[in-house]
């Protein structure tokens, strides 16, 4: 025991006459008791600047992620409004076509499309259950879509204009010049019309319509005229169209179950 004494006394008596030196310095000097009250003061208000402006900072991190979040949400919203809206227009004016159109026609929504090949097609969620069959006509308010070539008893897959098997007769007006309108498979949302007599009176801004077919309806508009070319040498010219109906922003159509029938026309009264 007195070793350990005589090993810590040094050390208390240090501590104690360090406390006692404290002790009296701050009782007994008020100004240095006021200036290192000061520089502690200064010293805690500045790390509790820094930690605000980190708590700031992280605030306005989270804060700027949920505006982003709400940014995304309303967004998507306007996204929606807008193509309910575009549906919306776009079923009021194929109700026109319904009102105004003698045809026995029935409503259809494009379920599916592959329109990124050569041989572009629709699937629409009518079938036999709804009176469709193969090559019926399929328009929207605008023209020509293509026609029916398979159906089940609840689709149908269509063959569209913009399809290097599909043809149709057509004319132009007001010229009433024949040929065969057709998708060349190069120029994507034109069509090509061949067989037009070099001769015929026609114009860029002429409007193209069917002519004679089993499938479409005489008259139904199918674009209009952008340019005229005539091959060396040929006796017809090539023309190119651009049709009023774009396939890529498809989503009702109508299919035609029933063509009208043709006007006949009036022939002279025979002569007693």
């Amino acid at each position: 025991m007195p070793r350990l004494w005589e090993r810590i006394r040094d050390w208390i008596l240090l501590v104690v006459l360090l406390s006692v030196s404290v002790i009296t310095m701050l009782s007994v000097n008020e100004p240095m008791l006021r200036g290192l009250r000061a520089r502690a003061l200064e010293f805690t208000a500045r790390i509790e600047s820094s930690l605000g402006g980190i708590a700031k900072y992280t605030k306005a991190l989270d804060e700027n992620e949920r505006l982003r979040e709400q940014n995304v949400r309303l967004n998507n919203n306007v996204a929606r409004m807008r193509a309910a809206l575009a549906d919306n227009v776009q079923l009021r004016e194929l109700l026109g076509v319904s009102d105004s159109t003698r045809s026995d026609l029935v409503a259809a929504t494009v379920v599916s499309r592959d329109i990124t090949r050569e041989r572009n097609t629709l699937v629409l969620d009518v079938g036999h259950r709804d009176g469709v069959d193969i090559d019926m006509a399929v328009i929207d308010d605008r023209g020509i879509v293509g026609k029916t070539v398979l159906v089940t008893e609840n689709h149908a897959s269509v063959m569209t204009i913009q399809n290097t098997d599909f043809y149709v007769a057509a004319r132009i007006l007001p010229s009433g010049s024949d040929g065969m309108v057709r998708w060349d498979g190069e120029m994507h949302g034109m069509l090509l019309m061949e067989l037009v007599e070099r001769t015929a009176l026609v114009e860029e801004g002429d409007l193209v319509v069917t002519g004679p077919s089993n499938v479409f309806a005489r008259d139904v508009p199918i674009g209009v005229v952008t340019d005229i070319s005539i091959p060396t040498g040929s006796p017809t010219m090539n023309i190119l169209i651009e049709p009023f109906t774009r396939i890529d922003d498809l989503s009702f159509v109508f299919v035609e179950r029933i063509r009208p029938p043709a006007t006949p026309e009036l022939s002279p009264s025979p002569t007693p």
